[in-house]
């Protein structure tokens, strides 16, 4: 069976073993869509439907999800099972619930038909990425979560290979882009403690509002001698959550 979808990965160094040819693979992101994005693609395909007919359908199950969520309840929405888990230790069999110990979250697992469809993908590998920049991990200290979000005026641990703001570019930075909103804010340099090729900390914003944030670097930097005539930009995979 032919297959139905199209991926590109590249590789990358892989550092913490003792091989010196052992590499690491990442998908090659195509773009980013956001819900009006899918809405112009469903209209496309189903012109005997509005734009507005289905964004109010999605707004509306995307509310009723959620509530539901919210009440305990196990819910199918889009490509994901959704439901609450609670985090944190309890003290005793009467314990009550402590929000500074307590909290929280949302576990998400895919559906069977997006694991079906993934069988379905045909994967090929570029070799080595050109440019070598990439953030492996995230973490905000403040809560110790990795890949997960930010904390306003929190440090921020990032760790990668050849990371390094570097250069005279004025297109050079890290920059937080809220994804609905498309507001990007730029951290500023005074708040980069810690500008090494394999490790960035910087300070998150006090007064960045919250909502779902997609992080980039842009940098010159190539080696410790060489930058880099044009920056290159490298945006990280993961959402980074600011509530």
């Amino acid at each position: 069976m032919a297959k139905l979808f199209k991926i590109i990965v590249e590789l990358y160094d892989l550092v913490i073993t003792k091989r010196k040819d052992d590499r690491y693979g990442r998908v090659v992101s195509m773009g980013s869509l956001k819900a009006d994005d899918l809405i112009a693609l469903a209209v496309a395909r189903r012109t005997d439907l509005s734009p507005e007919l289905i964004r109010a359908a999605y707004n509306l199950l995307k509310g009723i999800a959620l509530e539901e969520v919210c009440n305990g309840k196990n819910v199918e929405f889009g490509l994901s099972h959704y439901s609450l888990v609670s985090e944190g230790i309890f003290i005793g069999d009467h314990a009550n619930w402590d929000p500074e110990v307590n909290k929280l979250m949302i576990s998400s697992v895919s559906t069977l038909e997006v694991r079906k469809a993934l069988e379905n993908i045909e994967v090929e590998v570029r070799g080595m990425a050109t440019s070598g920049l990439c953030i492996n991990k995230i973490t905000d200290v403040a809560s110790g979560e990795d890949n997960e979000r930010l904390t306003p005026g929190g440090a921020v641990n990032m760790t990668g290979v050849k990371i390094r703001v570097a250069g005279d570019s004025p297109d050079n930075g890290i920059f937080l882009t809220e994804i609905n909103s498309g507001t990007v804010t730029q951290i500023p340099a005074n708040a980069i403690p810690i500008n090494d090729p394999s490790k960035i900390t910087f300070v998150v914003p006090a007064d960045l509002p919250a909502g779902d944030y997609h992080l980039s670097i842009t940098t010159q930097y190539s080696s410790a001698s060489t930058l880099l005539n044009d920056p290159r930009t490298y945006v990280f995979e993961y959402v980074l959550v600011i509530d």
